[in-house]
């Protein structure tokens, strides 16, 4: 069991205890509360205000009102944009001030990839809560580390796989579950576009992250194995275009194809099922999510052309979905979690999973594509007591 620590004040802050259950990823980890402490959420700070910054101020302004107060940003241009943006919050160049004020309960970081382990092990040590966005980290070591410091200090450690949230991704794996596509047989994605272009990562660990956590997701498992294979066209250190397979238990394949350099944006998934199909597609806005009834069905040995293949093209049903904005619900979710002491859906752990592939498919670009297994680390067993 471990012990979460809910955002209260800290006089009356006290212990609250989970028991073991199936998270989503199908490993054993606390999800359920014997003693929640309800309390105030504290503060708020974010830290960043780059890229992908303004989106989460947005929505943590929305979410959280006045309990978000703080913003780090080291860049003078961008302070002034977030100032003029947000008068009430108080926008600041420097993170020791904020993480030593004790009223400040999680921190959001919103930075750099290659800043993410270092800025969540300051908030975690600082005994705050922390959502990081995609990737948890660069290193398997470095994600199981923060993920294990979080539960050992009864932290709420969340990583932000937004997609995870996306209503039509929910939906496709109600389905799957459900049974109704028959046994899943294969995955393909594409996640394309001109830009972003980066040169600290490459482009699998700048937007892939995205796809691996919805592969798993969908089928409640990490991958066995990685096979890659990627380009360098604008920049002799980093790929601008990946390709890889995922190997996941009992035969079940995905392909994911990203880049940076791309003629058409793009952001689809489909699965292939035994009996059925679907087919996410972000940018399609009358109909994210399809239900294909399409298949293959093999006639029977008495009948006429036995062993034969008859193909089955039926109709498409178009699910109604919901229009919750999925960062939003991303937001929302850290900050329940944050006040009853609850653990993410995408914690530390589900992070960690994600980074150990991506990791795996770097060992298999060096490799040429060499197919190479996956360490997925899985939260730990027994206790965790509090440092």
């Amino acid at each position: 069991m471990i012990a979460v620590r809910a955002a209260t004040d800290r006089s009356a802050r006290r212990r609250t205890v989970l028991h073991p259950a199936k998270d989503l990823q199908g490993i054993d980890c606390p999800t359920t509360l014997a003693t929640i402490w309800r309390g105030s959420m504290g503060v708020i700070a974010q830290i960043g205000y780059g890229y992908w910054g303004p989106n989460l101020a947005r929505n943590l302004q929305s979410e959280a009102g006045g309990d978000w107060r703080y913003l780090i940003e080291k860049s003078p241009e961008r302070r002034a944009v977030a100032a003029a943006t947000y008068p009430h919050i108080r926008v600041v160049d420097e993170l020791d001030a904020v993480l030593s004020d004790p009223d400040v309960t999680s921190v959001i970081v919103a930075t750099p990839a290659v800043t993410h382990a270092a800025l969540a092990r300051r908030a975690l040590l600082a005994d705050k809560h922390v959502l990081v966005e995609k990737p948890l980290a660069l290193t398997t070591a470095d994600a199981v580390d923060l993920a294990s410091t979080a539960d050992r200090r009864g932290l709420v450690l969340m990583v932000g796989h937004t997609f995870e949230f996306v209503p039509a991704v929910r939906a496709m794996r109600e389905i799957i579950l459900s049974g109704a596509i028959g046994s899943p047989l294969y995955l393909h994605s594409q996640r394309l576009n001109l830009g972003r272009i980066q040169n600290d990562v490459n482009a699998f660990w700048s937007i892939g992250p995205h796809d691996v956590s919805i592969a798993n997701f969908l089928f409640g498992t990490a991958p066995e194995w990685v096979s890659a294979q990627g380009a360098r066209y604008l920049n002799a250190d980093v790929e601008d275009v990946v390709i890889v397979t995922l190997g996941y238990p009992g035969g079940v394949l995905a392909s994911l194809h990203v880049s940076w350099l791309d003629p058409l944006k793009t952001r689809r998934v489909t699965v292939v099922g035994s009996q059925r199909m679907l087919v996410y597609d972000d940018l399609d806005a009358e109909a994210r999510l399809k239900i294909f009834d399409k298949g293959a069905d093999r006639y029977g040995p008495t009948a006429y052309g036995a062993w034969q293949y008859r193909l089955r093209d039926g109709s498409i049903e178009v699910p109604r979905l919901d229009l919750t904005e999925p960062l939003a619900a991303e937001i929302g979710h850290f900050l329940e979690c944050v006040r009853i002491g609850k653990r993410p859906d995408t914690d530390g752990w589900n992070g960690a999973r994600v980074v150990a592939v991506c990791e795996a498919i770097d060992q298999s670009l060096a490799a040429e594509g060499m197919r190479t297994p996956v360490s997925a680390p899985t939260a730990p067993e027994g206790p965790v007591t509090r440092a």
